[in-house]
């Protein structure tokens, strides 16, 4: 690792008995276009995946959908089950060569993809284990009263959701003690505020996906690169920033298949916004 290598500076959350940074990696984009199949280029994918780990970068967040399984089995084969990181996987979801992203929260189809994803990321046990959509066919407790079985059984550490409303977190909250809740929620899009006081409340991990999505930051444009100019910092790396400002539950995932934007995002880590900035910001989409 050369010296210039950006470091990562965020803060730090304990999920379960396990201490991580709050700016992780999303490993989705690992995979081909629409998220189906492995990449063009393989060992560039395992090396974006080790040059998080070297960046300081101990959460790494996956799904057995993403490929389906390609993201699990490279991380598997980049990293192994290290003691120094933290990586979630989740499981709820069918693919299809359409690109489709289906629930399904059968009992026993999650207990089938732990085994599973327990193969390719090539541990014994998974650290944290998402449902990651709720399924109407299927009743929400029957699931997730699976994934609390699986704790009990000792193939999974901690457990998450994801995708859910507050009923459905409190729900969840009587079968498990749910570590974190994986939402929408970036700059622009705020629809899971009332999610996030919830975790903030109850010191739950708030895991947003779509972090830095491009056309949320576009609605803000103006103010971000004002912003950004004063620090040296591009558009996502001031939304990262004001994310880890937002709230101290929340655990950004800024995905990438490209080492140097991870290491961009990474750098987001180092940018310490103002009060007046992080308000300002806070501010544009309320």
């Amino acid at each position: 690792m050369s010296s210039d290598t950006p470091t990562n500076e965020s803060d730090t959350f304990d999920i379960g008995d396990t201490t991580v940074h709050r700016l992780g990696f999303g490993a989705m984009r690992l995979c081909a276009d629409e998220i189906i199949g492995p990449p063009e280029d393989e060992e560039r994918a395992r090396e974006v995946v080790q040059r998080a780990v070297d960046c300081g970068v101990d959460f790494i967040d996956t799904a057995d959908s993403y490929g389906p399984g390609v993201s699990e089995r490279l991380i598997g084969e980049s990293i192994g089950d290290p003691d120094n990181v933290l990586v979630a996987t989740k499981a709820g979801l069918l693919r299809n060569r359409d690109g489709e992203w289906l629930a399904h929260g059968d009992p026993d189809y999650i207990r089938n993809q732990v085994l599973a994803s327990l193969d390719r990321l090539r541990t014994d046990t998974i650290d944290l284990y998402q449902f990651h959509r709720p399924d109407d066919d299927t009743p929400y407790e029957e699931s997730i009263q699976t994934f609390a079985e699986l704790q009990d059984d000792g193939l999974v550490d901690q457990v998450g959701v994801s995708n859910v409303s507050v009923e459905q977190l409190e729900t969840a909250r009587e079968h498990v003690d749910v570590a974190t809740v994986q939402n929408r929620y970036n700059l622009d899009d705020r629809s899971n505020a009332d999610v996030l006081e919830v975790c903030a409340e109850a010191d739950i991990g708030f895991i947003p996906w779509a972090p830095i999505d491009g056309d949320d930051l576009e609605a803000h444009g103006d103010l971000l690169d004002d912003i950004g100019d004063d620090h040296d910092a591009g558009r996502r790396q001031v939304a990262l920033a004001w994310l880890l400002e937002r709230s101290d539950v929340i655990l950004p995932i800024p995905g990438t298949s490209d080492p140097d934007h991870l290491e961009s995002n990474v750098a987001a880590s180092q940018v310490s916004l103002s009060d007046d900035e992080v308000q300002r910001l806070t501010d544009a989409a309320e």
